[in-house]
């Protein structure tokens, strides 16, 4: 899951750079690659896992 929303913030800030648009917010091309890179960091490192995963007997 974590991939997913990781993959998304990237397609953003990928979008935000190839249009030239310009934002001084938190949601800056580079904020939202740093986000992202830590979101896939998480992911890799097992946290969605124990994040509502299936229960196994």
């Amino acid at each position: 899951m974590l991939a997913y929303v990781a993959s998304a913030l990237f397609v953003i800030a990928y979008l935000l750079l190839a249009t030239g648009t310009s934002t001084e917010s938190w949601y800056s091309p580079t904020a939202l690659g740093f986000v992202g890179l830590a979101l896939l960091a998480a992911h890799l490192g097992g946290a969605s896992a124990r994040i509502g995963g299936r229960r196994h007997r």
